[in-house]
């Protein structure tokens, strides 16, 4: 749920597995919500097509540790998804929509993906995945170690094969993340100007809907 960063190789691995888990704990412990800039690529690999957007994300965990996501995209359309729960809502300015989804029993794999890097300690994150370091790598301009997760259920591998996550060395919060789909396709998200916030309101995780919106729903 992304221009590409510069990706280059460092020659040599000062950390261990270990020792990113510890950092990325460390960070979870603390993480209560956060926004961003935010760069999506989306690659469909069977008509190699590519696309991109960029907006600003804002996330909060409350005192149940239950997510609560926005995005808002700017380019090249406008448009907004709120997750809550087991709800998603897409809300689209130029037609005055807001399509509502229910995620019913995947609502579970929702909060994996999205979590991932976030708020997700090693704990959790290896009773659903399978953990490997993939290496430092330098992302701009930044020392990173790169964290690979296999998702173990056959269900989640349905959806996701594979993702990649790089956190900064000075760092337990992502500044990319690559979620392999399969049949070539990927999502990869970066960020940029990440700024805690442990007093995030509600109010910016949640829809502002304009008068007379129209409301559907396209699962019925």
């Amino acid at each position: 749920m992304v221009c590409l960063w510069s990706v280059t190789a460092l020659p040599l691995s000062a950390e261990s597995l270990s020792d990113l888990l510890a950092r990325v704990d460390k960070s979870a412990a603390a993480f209560r919500g956060m926004t961003a800039k935010l760069r999506r690529i989306n690659y469909t690999a069977v008509i190699k097509d590519t696309s991109e957007d960029k907006g600003v994300i804002a996330i909060k965990l409350n005192k149940s540790r239950e997510m609560q996501l926005r995005i808002d995209f700017t380019i090249p359309d406008e448009k907004t998804w709120a997750f809550r729960g087991r709800k998603a809502e897409l809300f689209i300015p130029k037609i005055n929509t807001v399509q509502e989804y229910d995620l019913g029993k995947h609502g579970h794999l929702v909060d994996q993906f999205l979590l991932l890097g976030f708020g997700s300690d090693s704990k959790a994150l290896s009773k659903s995945y399978t953990l490997s370091l993939g290496g430092e790598e330098t992302v701009e301009n930044q020392q990173t170690s790169k964290l690979v997760l296999v998702p173990k259920s056959a269900e989640a591998l349905e959806h996701l094969k594979k993702v990649e996550i790089w956190f900064p060395l000075t760092s337990g919060y992502p500044v990319q993340q690559k979620f392999y789909l399969g049949s070539g396709d990927y999502v990869e998200v970066h960020y940029t100007d990440a700024k805690l916030d442990p007093n995030l309101s509600d109010a910016a995780v949640r829809l502002t809907l304009p008068p007379g919106v129209k409301r559907e729903y396209p699962q019925k």
